[in-house]
């Protein structure tokens, strides 16, 4: 079988059997194509005579172009390939089996302080009723700290008043209840029996339970947050970057910087996993870190006597 048939024949088992998107099939073929062009190159023969030293020798060149994430997703797409043919009886072993994969740097999460949090707060125009929309997002992301396509989801039902708290549909159909503080209840009320109904007139669906609307009266959507963020930066003269995710890190972090408990984050974050709020504690040692530098009298001397 040549190059083309065995691909041809894992497009359509990755497509018809996996129900793999378009788009992510299109990213396997061209992971398999890459192999292709460093086989011609190299004169090694073609996809079912490759080898673990060749498979050894592709992955060590990839290091010339690419990232460490970008290679395992590389090599992952390879090995599912190879495990296609082996299973298929196309050829014995899977060459990209036991490769070793290189480390991705864990990068921290990136936070903004809570004196710059506080100016947005200030910037912000609720004169108008698209600017109290716009403070109760900021309020709600960084208050709860949930992921943008949470806030977006979030239904007036889901809202306990009477316990200040929200529930949240959060991945992997894991729900949560987040609490909120007094302020963001107060906001969060005025805002539906006020500035939502006003928006809301200008909508042909009178029974959305959607929390955050736009201008139209139909639910916001991620981008159009994203966008409300970008504008208040703008508004605000502030030179930092923001994003929602970015609001969330900065929610992690506060709360662990002022006493709070590793397990508690987790469950406001709605982490399956207590590793992926542990992060977390990595950012506030490089912060507790870096104020001793500046601060301690002994680490700010630049020469030992």
């Amino acid at each position: 079988m040549s190059n083309i048939d065995v691909i041809n024949l894992f497009k359509r088992y990755i497509e018809d059997e996996k129900s793999y998107s378009e788009n992510t099939s299109i990213s396997y073929i061209d992971d398999i194509y890459s192999l292709i062009h460093f086989l011609d190159r190299e004169e090694f023969g073609d996809l079912q005579t490759v080898s673990t030293r060749i498979a050894r020798f592709y992955t060590a060149s990839l290091h010339e172009r690419y990232t460490p994430k970008s290679i395992a997703r590389k090599i992952s797409s390879l090995r599912s390939f190879y495990s296609f043919l082996t299973r298929e009886e196309i050829i014995k072993e899977n060459p990209f089996l036991n490769v070793e994969l290189p480390k991705a740097e864990k990068k921290l999460p990136k936070f903004i302080y809570p004196e710059e949090i506080e100016t947005l707060f200030d910037s912000v125009n609720t004169t108008k009723p698209l600017g109290k929309r716009d403070k109760l997002i900021l309020e709600l992301l960084y208050g709860t700290g949930v992921r943008v396509s949470e806030l977006c989801n979030m239904k007036i039902k889901d809202i306990d008043f009477y316990q200040d708290l929200i529930l949240i549909h959060g991945k992997g159909s894991k729900d949560r209840y987040v609490p909120i503080h007094k302020s963001l209840s107060k906001q969060l009320k005025d805002y539906i029996l006020t500035t939502r109904n006003e928006f809301l007139k200008r909508s042909q669906d009178q029974e959305n339970d959607t929390v955050l609307l736009n201008f139209k009266g139909t639910s916001l959507t991620t981008r159009g947050v994203r966008l409300v963020i970008k504008r208040m930066i703008d508004n605000s003269e502030e030179t930092f970057s923001l994003s929602p995710h970015k609001l969330r890190h900065s929610f992690a972090t506060h709360l662990l910087d002022n006493g709070a408990d590793l397990r508690s984050v987790q469950e406001l974050l709605g982490h399956s996993s207590l590793s992926s709020t542990q992060i977390y504690t990595n950012v506030t040692k490089e912060k507790l870190k870096d104020s001793y530098m500046h601060a301690h009298p002994r680490a700010k001397r630049t020469k030992i006597r």
